[in-house]
């Protein structure tokens, strides 16, 4: 089925020339079904690449999705224009009276500041209290996941000593877990960060349960009871060239940084990079879709906040 977006946003001639079905509003009007509406809090600088990963992924399913963008007002935006900003995204005044089947949190560049320290933390921790009423299953990605996870849970960040920053091999440790039915044994994701959240930590909160962990990047995923939260520290929506651009980026700028790891054939950074994450990064997304959202959300998107404050 095919992902519903603005008819201008610049991922749509990406996504249509990859042979992913995008849905035009007139066409969808017409189809006697109600799509999942599907919250996308874009924190990213790079906000266009971003809208295009994960429309990429969320438009691979066999559900109609609906995809709208937010953002935060208090953050001047650098590497976005504005009037891509005014066109496509809304603001919390204006969603916060709705409902939404689904939620996306990302990551955002400002892991070495205190998450107090943030510019928009107060608007953040609004919207992610927000979201425990008014959204079905809301997905924390990297920084998101450990913003959410310190404001829910009260579990802190660590500094690394070094960038955690390649591809890495990753085990499921809930066997039940159907966010990862499907996976392989083993399976690869993509990381790029500076601090961690520790195992000892999550599991002292009885409402977590580690879902999925590696042994180079720490846990994984993390999920509430349900899946009315779920918390992933890598980067699975990352396109193939994503740590090649950050890692160019960084010797440009003189950062230390080491070649990532697991990701140019030998270690070579003159060769193309293998993408070895994309078809479990395609699975992860349609099971959360398919099983915390679709089979948890009502019909009736007004029903959320009913069920979610027990009126």
């Amino acid at each position: 089925m095919p992902i519903r977006i603005p008819n201008n946003l610049p991922a749509r001639k990406m996504l249509q020339s990859e042979n992913i079905f995008v849905m035009n509003e007139a066409r969808a009007h017409t189809q006697k079904i109600r799509s999942l509406k599907i919250l996308i809090l874009n924190l990213m600088p790079t906000k266009i690449a971003t809208e295009t990963q994960l429309a990429r992924l969320l438009g691979n399913t066999a559900l109609q999705v609906e995809m709208e963008l937010l953002r935060v007002r208090n953050h001047q935006s650098r590497n976005t224009p504005e009037e891509h900003l005014i066109s496509f995204y809304k603001t919390f005044d204006q969603v916060r009276h709705l409902n939404y089947d689904g939620m996306i949190i990302t990551g955002a560049p400002v892991e070495h500041m205190e998450f107090e320290q943030v510019e928009y933390w107060r608007e953040l921790t609004e919207i992610m209290d927000w979201s425990k009423t008014h959204v079905t299953s809301t997905l924390h990605i990297c920084w998101g996941a450990q913003a959410g996870l310190y404001h829910h849970f009260g579990i802190q960040k660590y500094g690394l000593s070094e960038k955690l920053f390649g591809v890495y091999p990753h085990r499921v440790v809930h066997k039940g877990s159907i966010l990862f039915r499907g996976f392989d044994d083993r399976f690869m994701v993509p990381h790029s960060r500076h601090t961690t959240v520790r195992k000892e930590d999550i599991e002292a909160v009885p409402e977590l349960k580690i879902l999925a962990e590696s042994d180079d990047a720490g846990v994984y995923a993390v999920s509430t009871h349900g899946g009315a939260q779920v918390f992933v520290t890598g980067h699975a929506e990352y396109d193939p060239e994503t740590l090649d651009n950050e890692y160019r980026r960084d010797l440009d700028a003189g950062l230390p940084i080491h070649i990532p790891e697991h990701y140019f054939p030998n270690d070579d950074d003159t060769q193309p990079p293998l993408c070895s994450w994309r078809s479990s990064a395609h699975l992860l997304f349609a099971n959360w879709l398919n099983y915390f959202v679709y089979q948890e959300t009502p019909y009736d998107l007004a029903e959320i906040s009913k069920s979610k404050t027990g009126e």
